[in-house]
């Protein structure tokens, strides 16, 4: 899981400057897809290598100085408890406040690491504005300017430094399952049900677990490593920065894992936050396994299974290609078969066709249906090729790939799976020019 360093300070002290200024952004609000909502500041840095989560806390406007406070008490604190690195960002043009000291003194009590940054330090001359910030007795203090790059290498460098040692959990042939969902919904005693034994804590209450918990499970000379990650809280159980960083503790999960599993409560179906992370995955090519879980608790007739899968594939329409199966963790319904499904879905997203194989499909469904004309123009499909796995991505060059409309992707793409199969994993379909050179939609 990739370390996540959580920018802390004042309103208006540069944090999402800073925030624009490592991710490589223009704009705080960074990822706009399924899973995270606009609000969300978040976004990935690779920092020479290093690879890590940041997060803006977000900038307030209260009324007044007990506001302030308290509210950066409460980011502090989320700060405290889900990052691995903090970053606590204070104003050199406005000095040091008592704000930032009852702050510094909360950090200072944390097991984590914590760098103090002076922002806008603009210059040599400006130096002398970040002694002040020496009374908070901090040792290693770096004065910056977010905005001119200033110190920035600096601070950096000491940060990454911070980084746990990644776990050494890349031996071949290893599944990673990232096991993701909503509170209460099951994933801990799947988990249990799965390993044989009572592994995981199970609880009744939402948000027993807190963070993500790597199982490693062997199943017929197989291996897997089963991550169960922290249920995506509904607002209206929790603040908006709490639920932030929930989020993005299963999020990260998800970026190391080759399957994830949604479980869905059977009680309660497809809900708002379910789509929203079954829509992160989605995103980042990762093949998906629908669970159904509690199916024991639901009156059938023939027609149940049938109207609910109905109701999945629109409520979660961008992943049709996800297979779906209703369990009992409880009972161990079926939960047996949910290991023979992921190992399917892995050798789907492994998958490699032969080019010839490919143009022969394409060649035969541009026949039936072919690409529309572009500014009065003949769109010509040429050949397409494989060039990665996992997820499988494909490449069809075109004389006009600008003239390609979603729709006629999908439709290529709907004719790619219906001859090569691929379920359980997104695919990439991408249109360049015979040359090469991809132009600008």
């Amino acid at each position: 899981m990739k370390p996540i360093v959580a920018i802390v300070g004042r309103p208006n002290v540069g944090k999402s400057t800073l925030f624009n200024r490592l991710t490589g952004t223009r704009d705080a609000i960074v990822h706009n897809m399924p899973g995270v909502t606009r609000d969300r500041n978040y976004g990935d840095v690779d920092w020479y290598g290093k690879a890590f989560t940041l997060i803006d806390t977000g900038g307030f406007e209260p009324d007044s100085d007990d506001i302030i406070l308290s509210q950066m008490r409460e980011q502090a604190q989320l700060a405290i408890e889900e990052a691995d690195v903090i970053i606590f960002l204070m104003d050199g043009r406005e000095g040091l406040t008592p704000a930032d000291e009852t702050v510094s003194d909360m950090l200072r009590k944390t097991k984590k690491p914590v760098h103090y940054a002076v922002n806008k330090i603009d210059g040599e001359s400006h130096e002398e504005a970040g002694y002040d910030f020496y009374r908070l007795g901090i040792e290693n203090l770096h004065t910056i300017s977010a905005e001119h790059k200033r110190g920035i290498d600096g601070l950096m460098s000491d940060i990454v430094a911070e980084f746990p040692e990644a776990e050494d959990v890349q031996e071949e042939g290893l599944v990673r399952i990232s096991i993701i969902g909503r509170p209460n919904v099951g994933k801990s005693s799947l988990v249990n049900r799965l390993l044989g034994e009572k592994r995981l804590l199970v609880s009744d209450v939402p948000g027993t677990t807190r963070d993500s918990v790597n199982t490693l499970l062997e199943r017929d000379d197989k291996k897997y490593l089963l991550i169960d990650t922290a249920g995506i809280r509904r607002k209206s159980k929790v603040s908006e920065r709490l639920e932030k960083y929930t989020i993005v503790k299963a999020l990260c999960s998800i970026d190391r894992t080759d399957v994830v599993i949604l479980v869905i409560d059977a009680q309660e179906g497809v809900t708002e936050q379910d789509e929203k992370v079954a829509g992160f995955a989605h995103e980042k090519g990762k093949g998906c396994v629908i669970v159904v879980n509690k199916w024991d608790l639901i009156e059938k007739d023939d027609t149940t299974i049938g109207k609910y899968v109905d109701r999945i594939r629109i409520d979660l329409k961008y992943m049709s290609y996800a297979p779906i199966i209703f369990i009992s963790a409880l009972t161990g319904q079926r939960v047996v078969k949910v290991l023979d499904i992921v190992d399917e879905v892995v050798a789907q997203a492994s998958k490699r066709v032969s080019t010839s194989e490919l143009n022969r499909v394409i060649e035969e469904a541009a026949r039936r249906h072919h690409p529309p004309s572009y500014q009065n123009k003949f769109v010509k499909l040429y050949f397409g090729t494989q060039i990665a796995s996992k997820p499988p991505t494909f490449v069809v060059f075109t004389n006009h790939p600008e003239g390609i409309h979603f729709s006629y992707s999908r439709y290529i793409e709907n004719k790619i799976r219906q001859a090569f199969g691929f379920e359980g994993t997104p695919f990439r379909l991408l249109f360049k020019e015979r040359s090469g050179r991809k132009k600008k939609r």
